[in-house]
Formats: C-alpha cells, structure tokens, sequence
C-alpha cells in the first residue's frame, strides 16, 4: 500500500471511526449499568481501558510508518 493511501486512510479511521467506536463502546457500558448495574468504579475505569486500547489493535498495521518522510 503506498504511503498516501496509508496516510488518507489513518485519517478516515480516525476522523470518522474513531467517534463512531466511541459512542458505541460507551453505549455498550451503559447497557451494562442498566441490565446488571452500576459496576465499581475501578472495574469501570479498568473497561473503559480496555475498550481504549483494543480498537486500535485491527489498525496497528495501518498506523505504522505514518510519521515518517515518503
């Protein structure tokens, strides 16, 4: 893949699902609260966590490189 296409894509990912991941994680933990309720706030803070850092694992590939020089 060449490196513009790398670059305009990174942006897309994060211009556009990066929100899109956003309101669905956080949708997703609220769901939690109201089926089995309120979680303790460090297993709370502890998901939120998680869910921050798994959705760039698919884009690990995509993302590397981008910094540098063409």
């Amino acid at each position: 893949m060449r490196m513009r296409t790398k670059k305009r894509l990174s942006i897309l990912v994060l211009v556009v699902g990066l929100p899109l991941y956003i309101v669905v994680a956080v949708s997703a933990v609220n769901w939690l609260d109201r089926s089995f309720g309120r979680m303790p706030f460090l297993l709370e803070l502890a998901v939120y966590i998680v869910l921050g850092l798994i959705w760039m694992l698919p884009f690990k590939k995509l993302f590397s490189g981008i910094g540098r020089a063409e």
